[in-house]
């Protein structure tokens, strides 16, 4: 039971993540979408599958995997977004903020 509902929400997230894909306005946000909701989903996803095998072969798999996704995509989306932003791509018109204003030349 527990396995089931990791999975939903796992698949739920990985949902959302794909929507804000398609629906936000800018590349920032976008990649925020897809690093935030992909990742927390997989991630959920992995679990559940830790809590149906248990510690045999796919468990330690999915223990391994889940730290490996978790840093790999959050410095992969930093790195985007930063070369995203030093080629010159703009913010979108609502954007409030922009901290790489003076951090990138």
């Amino acid at each position: 039971m527990a396995c089931l509902i990791l999975l939903s929400v796992g698949i739920l997230f990985n949902l959302f993540g794909c929507i804000g894909l398609i629906r936000l306005p800018d590349v920032y946000n976008r990649l925020q979408a897809a690093t935030k909701c992909v990742t927390l989903g997989t991630c959920s996803i992995l679990i559940g599958v830790l809590v149906h095998f248990g510690f045999n072969d796919a468990g330690v798999k999915a223990m391994v995997a889940i730290p490996i996704l978790f840093f790999a995509s959050t410095v992969a989306a930093h790195a985007l977004i930063r070369g995203a932003y030093g080629f010159g791509i703009r913010l979108g018109d609502r954007s409030v903020k922009d901290d790489y204003k003076d951090a990138v030349k």
